[in-house]
């Protein structure tokens, strides 16, 4: 099904990410960006909400049908459980509680992860630092696929299973790409996640753990949010590396849509991007830009030049810090 991409290895770059030079010339043309470059105290509560929603959703689940705590799983549990991804996403970049308390949203971040399952909070702050800081980079970042990603997947048929298995590769490849010494947090982080999990099953029973993992797998594989994964930073055009969307369901994901502004100032929370946007608007309404997450992925699917491979690749220089 569907012939092989003529793609065979990543697009290899050797200039720095396009991110640092852009935010310092936003900055000097529009200072009073500055005064959004603090912590979204509303997300605390959003994400209490999202968490107590989900915990009725476990209790309602636990003596329903099997074939409706599935149709639940994926039409309501899969929608929170990737929005709270994103929640986490937000909390990794201090959001919630800011800089000075960066132990508060670690803590939160622990809290926000009870619903999904898995231990997950920690371990994704460290890495997706990496991200912002190497974008692309060799060994570093474990957003790239890895070669075997891209030399697998390279027909329709295939990709579309990489889509659907997309949780599973976003969990194995740092061990292959970059793996790290596991830390105190990380402990902390998998025993409160394991204690939750045995007193959903101890008080509602294996329907409630379904639906609260497979919610997970699934909003993380085949589903309209997910083609955030794909549109971020798979080049569907020669030369660009970030591509931001402006859809409806950057209100399910804290505007994580808005991509190039999110790494031209990740120290601003989600909701205030579209405000960077409105304010240097002369720096990113040209740039490649989608409206449907639902196309970009029909689009990576069915265009026999994207695959795995299609992502920006740098060979890095200099000192490399990580988390």
């Amino acid at each position: 099904m569907g012939n092989t991409v003529a793609r065979e290895d990543f697009e290899w770059v050797y200039t720095d990410q396009p991110h640092a030079d852009r935010r310092k010339e936003i900055l000097a043309k529009h200072p009073e960006i500055k005064a959004l470059m603090k912590p979204d105290y509303n997300l605390i509560w959003v994400v209490v909400l999202m968490v107590l929603a989900q915990l009725t959703a476990f209790y309602l689940v636990k003596d329903l049908d099997w074939k409706w705590v599935v149709f639940w799983a994926y039409v309501f549990g899969s929608c929170i459980s990737h929005s709270m991804t994103l929640a986490i996403h937000e909390i990794s970049h201090n959001s919630a509680f800011g800089n000075s308390k960066a132990m508060w949203n670690r803590w939160f971040g622990i809290f926000a992860n009870l619903p999904l399952g898995l231990p997950y909070s920690i371990s994704f702050k460290r890495y997706h630092m990496d991200h912002h800081r190497y974008l692309g980079g060799d060994g570093i970042d474990v957003d790239i696929p890895t070669n075997f990603e891209g030399w697998f997947f390279c027909t329709r048929f295939r990709k579309f299973i990489w889509i659907v298995l997309q949780p599973f590769f976003y969990a194995i490849r740092p061990l292959c790409i970059n793996p790290k010494p596991i830390t105190r947090l990380e402990i902390i982080n998998l025993m409160a996640q394991l204690i939750f999990d045995v007193a959903i099953y101890y008080l509602w029973g294996v329907k409630s753990m379904f639906y609260m993992l497979a919610g997970s797998v699934l909003g993380l594989g085949l589903h309209p949010i997910s083609g955030h994964f794909i549109a971020e930073h798979y080049m569907f055009l020669k030369g660009h590396e970030t591509y931001s969307y402006y859809g409806p369901l950057n209100l399910l994901t804290f505007n994580v849509g808005y991509h190039n502004e999110h790494h031209d100032f990740p120290n601003i929370p989600g909701k205030s991007l579209p405000l960077v946007k409105k304010i240097a608007a002369e720096y990113y309404d040209n740039l490649p830009q989608y409206n449907s997450w639902i196309k970009v992925l029909y689009d990576f699917v069915m265009d026999d030049t994207i695959s795995p491979y299609s992502r920006m690749k740098r060979q890095l220089k200099g000192e490399v810090k990580q988390d």
